[in-house]
C-alpha cells in the first residue's frame, strides 16, 4: 500500500510514520510537511509544501490510504483563526485532494466530544471537520476520537498534570474508559484501520482504541 500522512511531525504522526516505515504492507510512505525533515530510507517520500497554497501540492496526494493527524493548540497557534487553519482548513484541503485523486481510504484523528454544534471552540472545529470529511464519501472512512493523549516528553504542563490525575483515579477504579492514550497506541490503531478490508464509515472512541490497536498483530 502507498500511505499518505498529514501531521507527520507531531507526536502521533511521528509514531505513525515509524510504524508505517517498519511495516512491509506499506511500500511507500509520503509525508506532507511544512519544513524539510530527514529520512534514512527511500521508502519515505517527503513533500515540503505551503499549506496555504493547496493548489500547488494537491496533485501529489495520490495513494491507497490517507492519514490525517495534524493538530495544534490555541496557545501554540496564537489565535482562533490560526488554530482553525491547522485543525480545519489544512486537513480539509488534504482530504479533498485525496478524494479528487481517487484515494479510497481516509483515516482522521479527531477528538472525543467533537461536535459542530459545540460551544467549545476546539470541539466545534473538530466536529465541523468530521462533518465535512464525511460528506466527501470516501469508499472507507475511519474517525478516531481519543480523549487525553499521552505524548512522549510532552512540555504541555496542563496536559501532563491531567494525565497524572487520570492515572491516579484510574488506579482507584474510576474513569477507566477515559484513561490517557499513548500516541504509540493510537498510531498502531490507525495502521490496523488501514489493513481492515471494509467499506463505509467507522467511529472509534476513547478506550475502544486500545482494543482496536490489538486487532491485528
Amino acid at each position: 500500500m502507498k500511505a499518505l500522512v498529514l501531521g507527520a511531525t507531531g507526536a502521533t504522526g511521528k509514531d505513525l510514520t515509524k510504524l508505517l516505515l517498519e511495516d512491509q504492507d506499506f511500500s511507500e510512505v509520503h509525508l506532507f510537511v511544512r519544513n524539510n525533515i530527514k529520512s534514512e530510507t527511500k521508502k519515505c517520500k517527503i513533500h515540503v509544501v505551503d499549506f496555504d497554497q493547496p493548489k500547488n501540492w494537491q496533485h501529489l496526494v495520490t495513494g491507497d490510504v490517507a492519514f490525517s493527524c495534524m493538530g495544534t493548540t490555541l496557545k501554540d497557534a496564537g489565535s482562533k483563526e490560526a488554530q482553525r487553519k491547522v485543525d480545519y482548513d489544512y486537513q480539509l484541503n488534504f482530504a479533498e485532494a485525496a478524494k479528487n485523486n481517487g484515494v479510497e481510504d481516509f483515516i482522521l484523528v479527531s477528538v472525543y466530544g467533537a461536535d459542530s454544534g459545540s460551544k467549545l471552540f476546539y470541539n466545534r472545529i473538530k466536529g465541523e471537520l468530521e462533518d465535512a470529511v464525511k460528506k466527501l464519501n470516501f469508499e472507507k472512512t475511519t474517525y478516531f476520537q481519543p480523549g487525553i493523549l499521552e505524548r512522549k516528553n510532552s512540555e504541555r504542563s496542563v496536559e501532563v498534570l491531567s494525565i497524572k490525575a487520570l492515572n491516579f483515579v484510574n488506579k482507584l477504579g474510576l474513569f477507566k474508559s477515559q484513561k490517557p492514550l499513548p500516541t504509540s497506541v493510537l498510531a498502531k490503531a490507525m495502521v490496523n484501520a488501514a489493513k481492515i478490508k471494509s467499506k463505509g464509515f467507522s467511529e472509534i472512541k476513547l478506550s475502544a482504541i486500545f482494543n482496536f490497536a490489538e486487532k491485528i498483530k
